[in-house]
């Protein structure tokens, strides 16, 4: 099970990695659609990169969901979930070293500011954030277990799944700045400061939830033999 673990802390690291970078360097020049794209896009190449190792996962939330969807083993998703946050982790310690070297008076975002937030001065309450990354989590999972069924174009999975990641991130991020993955938030939330470790229950709950919910309508709707 070493090269699954592998694959999925090189994913997580380079989906956090995009996190990082845009949001982080690019977003205050280019906004919200260079995060998006960014995430959007590491999961698309990382997919096919590691994908036929592990399956691609990169998120608790995608692994559990998966669980209740009928799709992976229960006993196999402790230590798939480990991974996935160990390689967040790995990527928001690189970032916050590099961040520590830009130039003074630049136009760059905080950890703070790219963690996942709810209920502050200027950001939506916790119901709101809730109810979106739970929904939006939700969709991401059928998307998963839909392009992923044998009766699909073999191949093409990773770019819808991708692009569906891509889409959520421009609904979500004005609002929560977009979990739908408990390891993303756990990442930048350990360089964010108190405001970010007193939000990062939400974020590991309601994609779960959302993951969950996904999963087990997906598994009704495709009617799929596991």
């Amino acid at each position: 099970m070493s090269r699954e673990l592998g694959a999925e802390f090189i994913g997580t690291f380079a989906l956090v990695t995009a996190v990082c970078g845009a949001a982080l360097f690019s977003a205050p020049s280019a906004g919200l659609v260079a995060v998006a794209f960014a995430v959007g896009l590491s999961v698309l190449a990382m997919a096919f990169a590691v994908g036929p190792i592990s399956g691609g996962h990169f998120n608790p939330a995608v692994t559990l969901g998966l669980v209740a969807g009928g799709r992976f083993a229960v006993g196999r998703a402790p230590a798939y979930i480990i991974a996935q946050v160990l390689g967040g982790a790995a990527a928001a310690a690189v970032f916050y070293l590099i961040l520590s070297g830009a130039p003074a008076g630049g136009k760059w975002n905080s950890f703070t500011a790219v963690s996942n937030l709810y209920g502050g001065s200027g950001q939506f309450s916790l119901l709101a954030v809730l109810l979106i990354e739970v929904v939006i989590t939700a969709l991401f999972l059928i998307v998963i277990m839909g392009v992923t069924m044998k009766n699909c174009p073999a191949g093409f999975a990773p770019i819808a799944i991708g692009l569906a990641l891509t889409l959520f991130h421009l609904v979500a991020i004005p609002v929560s700045n977009a979990s739908l993955n408990p390891a993303r938030s756990t990442a930048t939330a350990i360089f964010g400061g108190a405001e970010a470790w007193g939000s990062l229950w939400l974020f590991w709950v309601a994609p779960i939830v959302g993951g969950v919910i996904g999963g087990l309508v997906s598994k009704w709707l495709y009617d799929e033999p596991v």
